[in-house]
């Protein structure tokens, strides 16, 4: 994915409102970008870091910028938009750089499904009628050399994970992709610490058959690409207590 227009560099003074961050651009001119992302941004929201934005292509939109990039400690660069995972996944399922992902006819996005949702992406071979239901989460958190999901409490998550469940158990195929914004990891794992519930749901839905795949992106100020994938992590779904005679 290629930003049509160079992005802008500045500096962070702070995050706030979880949509709202104020930057000091390169001519000392303070901005407050819009910031799409509804998680804690934990390590990538520090004050003083360097940001890029992207500026607005609507004259009458109230905030001027978005909040595209962050680099954080260590020099990386982190992509924290969270409208671009769907459309990079999207992309690269259909020019086969998630080889996993192959071998459909149809890439649809934002399909609904389930009782009252929409899917990421809905992909669908023409001769079987084949489906395949993605759901893509945006993946900011990194520590200790693994990228890491939830970074908030996300009871969301756990509710979509039900919902791929019975995507399964009515004979499709259900896959959870993590994007890592970022190229500094090794591997993917849940961070249990912040939502231990996610842990259990992300790990029964598995054993259930909804399958998890993690992808790592390479970010520049020019482009967000898909790059490589990450080996997973994860706890196994803990075995059912025995019943007593």
């Amino acid at each position: 994915m290629q930003f049509t227009t160079p992005l802008i560099r500045g500096t962070l003074i702070k995050r706030y409102k979880r949509f709202l961050a104020d930057v000091t651009l390169a001519d000392g001119t303070v901005v407050t970008a819009h910031t799409a992302n509804s998680g804690s941004m934990k390590g990538c929201a520090e004050p003083g870091s360097a940001v890029w934005l992207s500026p607005a292509d609507n004259p009458n939109r109230k905030l001027k910028y978005t909040w595209e990039i962050v680099q954080v400690d260590g020099g990386g660069l982190v992509g924290i938009n969270t409208s671009w995972p769907n459309a990079l996944v999207a992309d690269a399922c259909a020019s086969g750089v998630i080889p996993e992902l192959c071998g459909y006819d149809t890439v649809r996005r934002e399909v609904k499904y389930g009782k009252n949702s929409r899917i990421d992406v809905l992909l669908e071979k023409s001769e079987t009628g084949e489906k395949c239901y993605v759901e893509v989460k945006n993946v900011t958190l990194a520590r200790d050399g693994h990228a890491e999901f939830p970074d908030a409490v996300t009871a969301r998550g756990a509710k979509h994970l039900v919902e791929m469940t019975d995507m399964v158990a009515e004979g499709h195929r259900a896959v959870m992709v993590y994007l890592v914004q970022r190229e500094d990891c090794r591997a993917f794992r849940v961070a249990a610490d912040i939502d231990p519930a996610y842990e259990k749901a992300l790990a029964l839905a598995m054993s259930q058959g909804v399958e998890a795949l993690c992808y790592a992106c390479t970010v520049t100020p020019e482009a967000i690409t898909v790059a490589r994938p990450l080996p997973l992590n994860l706890t196994p779904a803990a075995a059912p207590e025995p019943v007593s005679a």
